[in-house]
């Protein structure tokens, strides 16, 4: 059973939303009146899923979610009347996975559901990928630097430069990029 926060300022529009998504077999564990405090309540209620129902997201509300999206990443659905172009570029911006205009019958909510967290997932996976191919990068130049100071210092080639620090890493058995960073270092403090 997914866990849904539910944040909206009208109690009167968020029951029939709320009355489905109980229905739909989810537990509705919070109802904030507003954003505010958004990255606090996710932090300590961890919901599942997070749903807006507002009239249209204002500035403050978008910055909310910024910020819970680079603290505790969730996925996020947006119910709104504001269907303007921009207004949807700047939420999807701010971490909304599926924002939809107007009210959503209740045969609907579980696929819209399900592809705000399919949405989620894929853009968490896209961000891993991204963070492992910028390590990568960045553990290359710092191999690739460590050996052009070892082919100098040396007077050697490049093949032999790059033995020599694969050599010199694993006898002191730490990761090659990690050798290369402390190569760096010390020309650093000589030059």
């Amino acid at each position: 059973m997914l866990k849904v926060m539910i944040v909206d300022n009208d109690l009167e529009r968020t029951k029939p939303l709320k009355q489905s998504l109980l229905d739909t077999g989810y537990d509705v564990i919070a109802h904030l009146k507003d954003t505010v405090n958004l990255d606090d309540a996710c932090c300590e209620l961890q919901p599942d899923i997070v749903i807006i129902d507002t009239d249209s997201p204002s500035r403050d509300t978008l910055e909310n979610i910024c910020v819970m999206t680079m603290n505790d990443p969730r996925p996020i659905m947006m119910f709104t009347h504001d269907g303007d172009k921009e207004q949807i570029k700047l939420a999807t911006q701010a971490g909304v996975c599926a924002y939809v205009v107007g009210s959503i019958p209740n045969e609907r909510l579980q696929p819209v559901i399900d592809a705000a967290i399919a949405r989620f997932e894929e853009f968490k996976n896209l961000r891993v990928a991204l963070t492992e191919a910028n390590t990568k990068l960045s553990e290359r130049k710092l191999v690739e630097r460590a050996k052009g100071l070892i082919m100098k210092q040396r007077k050697i080639d490049e093949d032999e430069a790059y033995n020599l620090l694969r050599s010199m890493a694993m006898q002191k058995n730490m990761r090659i990029a990690t050798l290369s960073k402390q190569i760096i270092d010390a020309a650093e403090l000589l030059l």
